[in-house]
C-alpha cells in the first residue's frame, strides 16, 4: 500500500526561519505521480520541503562552501530547459507500492516533466538523469583484437569503443521502507542515522512527520548497452554486474584485488550479450572499500602485509574485522532497487560470484538464470588472496571448494617487493 509522509498540523522543526512550515504531501508508492506528489529537498524552498536532507548528496558540502566563499549565488535555482532524459524509461509495475522501491525516487529522471505545474510555486528538482555516452577501455580493445568482440557499428563503434545508455542516480530514502527492508524499527533507524552522522541532520529526531531522506552519500550509474526498451522483456537475454567502486583499481589499475578485470569482464559480457540481440547492464555504486571508505581500506592493506607470516587468505576477512570492526558494511539489501526500476525480471547472466548480491537479486524476485565467476587468467597474481578468501568464505565458483591447506598457499607480497 501506499504510505503518505505529509504533516498534518503546522509545525515547528530545528532550524530558524522554518516555523509555520506546510510539507507537500508525498505518498509513496502512489501509482500516479500526481497522487504521489514529488520530493522536495532544495534549500531554497524551505516552507514546503517534504525531505530530510538535500540534494547532491556528499556534494552539497562542496555547494555550501562556495555559498560562504561567495562563489554561488544565494537561492539558486537551475533552469532545466533540455535536460530531459535521452532515453525514455516509462513506469514499471515495480514503480509501485511501498515496498518495492525504498531507495531511489522512481520519478526522479521526469520530476521537472510530471510535475510541472508545481514548478511555479516549488523548487523541484530531478533525482536520476539519463544520457547517452560512449566507453572506451583498453580491455575492450584487447577482447575485440582476441576476436571475442566484433566493431558493428551499433553497440561497437570501433575495436576500442563501445555505445550505451548512461543513468545517474542520487538516494532518496523512504525511512520507512529502509527500515523495514533492514528488519528494525523506524525510529531506532532515526535516531543512529542522526547520531552516526554526528547530529548533522536533526530533523531525524525533531521532524518524524517527514519520511523521506536523501543521505549524504555517493549515487549509482548504470550503463546499458543495447536497447534499453528491452529491459524486462524476457524474449531478449540480460546480462548484468552490480560493481561497487574500487577507486584504487578501476580507476589506478592497483592489483591487490580483482575489482577493474570483474568489471571490465562484465562490460564484455554485456556488450555481447548486447551484439547477441539482447541488453546488458552495469550497475555502478559508490561504496568504496565495501562501503568503509578509502583510508579504512589502506589501513587493511598495511595490516594485511605487516602480519606475522605476511599477507594470508585464511586472514583476508579477520584483518578488515579488526581495524573496521566488521568484514563488510555494503549491506546489499537496497541494491536490487535500481534492477527494479529498470524492469528487469530476469538476468541471464550475473557476473558476480557475491552471494550477498545474488541473494538479494533474487529476494527482490528477480530469476538469475546463470552466474559468471572472473576467468582464472584475468586474477592479478596479489589478487589471489582475495579471492581465494572469498571462495572459501562461500563466494559462488565452478571449482571444487578449497581445503584449509589450499587456503594457506596464497599468499600477496609484502611491501619490500613494491
Amino acid at each position: 500500500m501506499p504510505v503518505a509522509c505529509h504533516a498534518p498540523l503546522t509545525l515547528g522543526c530545528s532550524h530558524p526561519g522554518q516555523f509555520n512550515v506546510h510539507p507537500v504531501p508525498c505518498v509513496w508508492g502512489a501509482a500516479d505521480p500526481k497522487d504521489r506528489g514529488p520530493v522536495i529537498a532544495s534549500t531554497t524552498d524551505f516552507m514546503n520541503k517534504n525531505a530530510i536532507g538535500t540534494h547532491n548528496g556528499a556534494y552539497s558540502t562542496y555547494r555550501a562552501v562556495a555559498l560562504a566563499c561567495g562563489r554561488y549565488p544565494a537561492g539558486f535555482k537551475p533552469d532545466l530547459t533540455n535536460t530531459q532524459p535521452v532515453v525514455h524509461f516509462p513506469p514499471r509495475a515495480g514503480w509501485t507500492g511501498a515496498s518495492r522501491i525504498v531507495s531511489i525516487d522512481p520519478w526522479g529522471h521526469l520530476a521537472h516533466m510530471v510535475f510541472k505545474d508545481q514548478l511555479v510555486k516549488h523548487d523541484i528538482r530531478p533525482t536520476i538523469s539519463i544520457t547517452k555516452a560512449h566507453i572506451s577501455l583498453k580491455e575492450i580493445e584487447e577482447a575485440t583484437l582476441k576476436g571475442r568482440l566484433v566493431v558493428d557499428g551499433e553497440v561497437m563503434r570501433n575495436a576500442s569503443t563501445a555505445n550505451c545508455t548512461k543513468i545517474a542516480f542520487e538516494h532518496v530514502w523512504h525511512l520507512p521502507g529502509i527500515a523495514q527492508r533492514f528488519g528494525v524499527e523506524v525510529g531506532h533507524l532515526r535516531r543512529c542515522l542522526f547520531e552516526e552522522t554526528g547530529g548533522m541532520f536533526p530533523e531525524l529526531i525533531t521532524r518524524t512527520d517527514l519520511d523521506i531522506f536523501l543521505p549524504p552519500i555517493g549515487g549509482v550509474t548504470v550503463y546499458i548497452f543495447g536497447d534499453p526498451a528491452k529491459l524486462g522483456n524476457k524474449a531478449f537475454p540480460c546480462a548484468c554486474r552490480v560493481h561497487d567502486e574500487c577507486n584504487g583499481s578501476d580507476v589506478f589499475g592497483s592489483d591487490i584485488c580483482t575489482c577493474r578485470p570483474y568489471l571490465t569482464h562484465g562490460i564484455e559480457v554485456c556488450i555481447e550479450t548486447a551484439q547477441k540481440g539482447g541488453v546488458g547492464v552495469i550497475a555502478y555504486y559508490r561504496k568504496e572499500g565495501r562501503a568503509l571508505g578509502e583510508v579504512t581500506k589502506f589501513l587493511v592493506y598495511n595490516a594485511r602485509k605487516r602480519q606475522e607470516g605476511g599477507d594470508r587468505a585464511e586472514t583476508y576477512f579477520l584483518r578488515t574485522e579488526c581495524v573496521a570492526g566488521v568484514q563488510d558494511m555494503r549491506f546489499q539489501e537496497l541494491m536490487p532497487d535500481i534492477l527494479v526500476w529498470l524492469g528487469i525480471e530476469r538476468i541471464d547472466k550475473l557476473v558476480s560470484m557475491s552471494d550477498m548480491k545474488h541473494d538479494a537479486i533474487t529476494g527482490a524476485g528477480i530469476e538469475v538464470v546463470e552466474r559468471i565467476q572472473i576467468p582464472d587468467d584475468m586474477i592479478p597474481s596479489d589478487a589471489h588472496v582475495e579471492i581465494d578468501a572469498k571462495k572459501a568464505a562461500g563466494y559462488f565458483s565452478t571449482g571444487p571448494a578449497m581445503t584449509e591447506e589450499e587456503l594457506k598457499q596464497a599468499k600477496g607480497r609484502g611491501f619490500e617487493k613494491y
